[in-house]
Order: structure tokens, then sequence, then C-alpha cells
């Protein structure tokens, strides 16, 4: 085993999505010197880019939100970045539901156009529709209830939970179709109600309904935006900080293990042997993958292992990244998303991934968000058609190396490719033959990529359990380790980075101060 070269850092930081990011630049800015280590070539994590043929995908980002001028994230995010963001607005509508066979439901914003739309598709569920926006309301604020304790020291979280309790139980603790359920019993509204949990990636029957007033009211209160640049501008614009405050990041390097000196994380072993030290330790892989992966297994504090490893893993999902040549919006691509539900249920999972159509499908075209693509003389464009599925699905390869995976591997693969191809022609049909690039992505690729367990796209399950459990705090028991992104918040970019920066809060206080203002 080697030593690095240098003597120790002030942190570490695992993994460069935009929770270790943000961690790394946020510590930078109050004077720490940060080490950023990313296991892939390319630094940003979910954030990042890949191209084929001359065509771009932004991998994780379909829209966001928060990030309209004067916005707290968007405030934090150019304290953040060497140099600001510019993100473009999306407009007004910003999803599209196809709910059964009904006429599709456009989503405009803010709560009181979205209340329009409905009230105009449901007249006679005036009452449902208005005691919902207060839901989302009420909802979205008792989860913001939450995020800070998760930097606090214990007694201080547990007091402002407590004082906070009754909007805690009342809307972090029940699920979403709990909450739905005693509004209406219309199914299409309830239905349209549920229809955007693949933001968060907790079914309805499962997830916290804060999380997903939370990140469903985030649009209608902060409006659909989009960086200009595509999502790898995260990195090009945070990653700079680092290296500007005497940090490093460092692509290509994977975190073996944790090092423990006397019960306390004090650096980390990569895999060329490289042993590393820090002061503190930030792992933005995941919880549950920080514990499983990195941490000895003698290493105590075996009640908060088994209260993370407890918490199941979010969903799976399937994405066909098609490349376009032709005028898409004459086709009917739009920068609007459209959510696809062909049964007319919105909690569903695509289970038999070989047979049979998916019951629920999300498109995204991604080139029309970002002013700054070219389509040139071809006009050409991207898109997603992005299923929801059940990791069993793909099990059966899990163990098995990337390329080695066989032939009935490639031939499932096809099949997939094929069903999907399929059913986005028959809800694109004029756009389908613009399609001159196809790539499927399966939840084994989410797995290589990001490590999540199961190939959970969000990492843990949004239940009630999760989003109220102690042991997601960003300070660890472990002294030395602290966590960070979507695992401490929320699911998404902008809860990642909230997670970030609530990881960076507990190393150094002086970051929750600039985040509390």
């Amino acid at each position: 085993m080697t030593l690095a070269k240098h003597d120790q850092w002030d942190a570490i930081v695992i993994g460069s999505g935009i929770g270790g990011m943000a961690a790394g630049a946020a510590l930078s800015r109050v004077g720490q010197k940060v080490l950023l280590l990313e296991q892939h070539q390319t630094l940003g994590g979910q954030t990042h880019s890949f191209s084929r043929d001359g065509f771009t995908w932004d991998v994780g980002l379909h829209y966001l939100s928060g990030v309209a001028p004067g916005d707290r994230a968007r405030e934090l995010l150019d304290w953040l970045s060497d140099t600001p963001i510019e993100f473009v607005s999306l407009g007004s509508i910003y999803d599209t539901l196809h709910i059964g066979s009904a006429e599709p439901l456009t989503l405009s914003r803010p709560y009181e156009a979205q209340e329009r739309d409905l009230k105009d598709r449901f007249p006679d569920q005036t009452e449902a529709i208005e005691a919902w926006t207060r839901a989302l309301r009420e909802g979205r604020e008792a989860m913001l209830k939450i995020f800070p304790t998760r930097a606090m020291p214990d007694i201080a979280g547990d007091m402002l939970n407590w004082w906070n309790r009754r909007a805690i139980a009342k809307w972090c603790a029940r699920t979403t179709k709990e909450v739905i359920d005693e509004l209406t019993d219309h199914p299409e509204l309830a239905a349209a109600m549920a229809a955007q949990w693949g933001d968060h990636g907790g079914r309805p029957g499962k997830a916290s309904f804060a999380i997903h007033a939370l990140i469903s009211a985030s649009y209608l209160w902060s409006g659909s935006w989009y960086p200009v640049g595509g999502s790898a501008v995260f990195a090009e614009h945070i990653i700079p900080t680092i290296a500007k405050h005497g940090g490093e990041a460092r692509a290509g390097v994977r975190v073996e293990e944790l090092l423990l000196d006397d019960g306390a994380v004090v650096g980390v072993r990569t895999n060329d042997g490289t042993e590393i030290l820090a002061n503190a330790v930030l792992s933005d892989i995941g919880a549950r993958e920080t514990i499983d992966n990195l941490l000895p297994e003698d290493c105590g504090h075996r009640d908060w292992i088994a209260d993370i490893r407890a918490l199941p893993s979010s969903i799976a999902h399937f994405t066909l990244f098609l490349g376009f040549e032709g005028d898409v919006e004459a086709a009917g691509a739009t920068r609007a998303n459209h959510w696809i539900y062909p049964t007319g249920q919105a909690d569903v999972l695509w289970t038999t991934a070989s047979d049979g159509a998916p019951p629920c499908m999300v498109a995204s075209f991604g080139s029309l968000k970002n002013p700054a693509h070219d389509p040139g003389s071809r006009q050409k464009h991207t898109g997603q058609f992005l299923v929801w599925a059940d990791w069993a699905s793909v099990s059966q390869w899990a163990d098995q190396p990337v390329g080695a995976r066989g032939d009935d591997y490639a031939d499932f693969k096809r099949r997939v490719e094929g069903t999907l191809m399929a059913q986005f022609e028959r809800c694109f049909p004029d756009l389908a033959k613009l399609v001159v690039h196809r790539e499927l992505a399966t939840p084994l690729s989410t797995a290589t990529f990001t490590g999540h367990r199961k190939g959970a796209f969000y990492g843990l399950d949004v239940t009630p359990e999760r989003v109220m459990c102690n042991g997601l705090r960003a300070k660890t028991p472990i002294p030395g380790l602290h966590l960070a992104g979507q695992d401490v918040a929320c699911p998404g970019i902008p809860g990642a980075l909230i997670g970030g920066l609530l990881g960076a809060a507990s190393i150094d206080p002086k970051v929750f101060s600039k985040f509390r203002r």
C-alpha cells in the first residue's frame, strides 16, 4: 500500500453527483481543502451527458424546479458555481398527462392555473381539487421543515421534529394514495393527482405524500427550467470552485473502503491501494451503498446500520434513447414531458419487461428544452422514452460482468427495445418515422454507473419510514463519516443539491449559516 502524495485533506467527497459536487464546492467556499473522487471517467454522476452518432443525451435530467431568479436553490447554485449557470424557463405548461383513452390533460403553473386545468376537466370535483391544492402546499411545507434537522445535532433535530409533529404526522407519515383516497373516488382525477410520481420514484401506494407534494408543487411554485447547455454544465461550473480553493477532483478513482482508526473514519483506500487521509469523509454514493460497500463488517453501530438496511430501494427503469432527424415539433414533440398510462391507472409498474406493453411511460425531448442545442441542417434532435420497471426483470444477469452476459441477455434487450419502440410508435406515430438512432439502457446500466442496489434510480424508496428515518442524518454515528445527496434530502437534482449542502453543513457549520439565509 502507498500513501497519497498529499499528507492530508480537510475533506474527501466520494461520488461526483450533484450532491457530491455541491458538498465539495460548499466546503471549498468556507475554506476547506477538498478531494472529490469519482469512479467513472466522467464527472457529474447522473448529471453527466453522453453522445452517439452526433446526438447527445442528458442521462438523469428532464426538467428542474427551484431555479427561477430569486429562488433559494438558484442563489445557492450561484454561490457554489465558479461562474453562474444559465437556466431557461420551459413555459407555463410543463407536463401532459395521457390517462387511458381520455383526451390529453395539460398541466400548467402556478397553483391557480393547475386548479383551473383540473376543474375544466372535472367540473363536479371542485371541492376535491381545491383540497388537493391545499394538501400540496401544506405537504411541501411539512417536508421542508424536516430538511434542516438532517444537519442538526440529534437533540436540536429531535426538538424541531417534535415542534412540527402534527404536520409531519398528517403529511409525511401518510402515503400519496391515502391522501388522494380521502379527497376523491374519481378514478381519472385520482390518476391525474398521482401521475407525476415518477419524478421521485415512489409509487403512490408506498410513497410519503410529503415527498410527492414537495416535488409536484415545486413546479407550481417555481416553474420548470432547463440548464442552457444541458446537464453537463453542472460539473463544468461547480468543479472549478473546488479547484480554485486548493482542492481537486479526480475521475477514474474507485474508493474500495473507508479507513478507520479507533472507530473513526480517517480516510479512504482506493482501488490501486493508495491510502488518502482526511479530517472528514463525505459519501454521495447512497447511504446503503456506503454501508454495504465501504464499511468493514466490524465497524459497530449495528442499530444504525440495521435502520438503513431496513429501508427498501426505489424503482428501476428502462430508457430508450432516441435520435431524430426532421421537424420533431411538427411531428408532435414538445418541451413539456408526456406521462402515459394506457390502462388509466397510475400506480403501476412494468413487472414483466419482456412480455407485453408497459403500463407506464414518460416521453421527454431534451434537445427542444436546451436553447444551446444546434440541430444543424439535418435537424437532429434527441428524446427519451422511459419506463418504470421491476428490478426482477434483469436480476438474473446482475452478477455477470458488463459485456459477458451472454446471448440470452442480448436477446432480452432486443425484445425490450422492440416493445418500447412499438409503444412509442403507437403514442407518437409521426415522430417514430423520424427516428434514426435508438439505444436501450436497462436497470443494469443504472447499477453499473451509480452502484445503486437493484438499479435504484432514486436511491432509497421515499416511504414514510424513509422520510422520518433518523439514520439518514448527514452526520452519521461513526465519527468522521458524513452522508450527502438525495438519500439525505429527497430524490431529484434539487433534492440531491440540498442533500449535498446539508452534508457539508454537518462538517462545517459555516455552510449551514449560508444555507439558512
